[in-house]
């Protein structure tokens, strides 16, 4: 009985200690991260843009649901998230920030796309806030504020490596 009565108070103090960390670190936060792909600013823009299709190139977006022209919403494995498009600069700038009040966390991404040679520098800009602690202490410590933009860019650059350049002129058989 004694070891049941410690096992439960260690998981306790635990939790007090993530709770209490979690209240400690700031609710808002700012990350960015860049990685080049291939492609024109344009036809990366492209991508991002089409919302309805990251399901296709992104394993974490199961579906997407549009909306209207300024909202749609991601389902995934987590649950369903909804955004709206805050700007549109095509081919540099666009801007997104979860619409939903009740999850726990909200922000929005900023993503730049700038020439780099033949290719396109994309960088995100997370302004993010996490208002519950245990999201906010999981955010900071576990996953990293980068975490889903790592993600997000490596599935980009699968998307962008597979589709062919325009202009390219054809690979030589082999």
């Amino acid at each position: 009985m004694k070891i049941v009565l410690a096992i439960v108070a260690v998981i306790a103090l635990l939790i007090v200690i993530v709770l209490v960390i979690g209240a400690i670190l700031p609710k808002q936060h700012t990350a960015s991260m860049s990685r080049v792909v291939r492609g024109t600013p344009a036809s990366v823009y492209a991508i991002i843009r089409d919302a309805a299709s990251a399901s296709q190139w992104r394993k974490d977006v199961e579906r997407v649901e549009i909306i209207d022209a300024a909202h749609f919403r991601e389902h995934a494995k987590y649950g369903a998230v909804t955004y709206e498009i805050v700007e549109e600069k095509p081919p540099t700038r666009y801007v997104t920030r979860i619409a939903d009040t009740n999850l726990g966390y909200g922000g929005s991404w900023i993503y730049g796309f700038t020439p780099q040679g033949d290719d396109t520098r994309v960088t995100i800009t997370e302004n993010g806030e996490v208002t519950n602690l245990f999201f906010r202490f999981m955010s900071r410590f576990v996953f990293g504020y980068t975490g889903n933009m790592e993600k997000v860019l490596a599935a980009l650059a699968a998307k962008c490596d597979t589709a062919p350049r325009p202009n390219a002129a054809p690979s030589p058989a082999r």
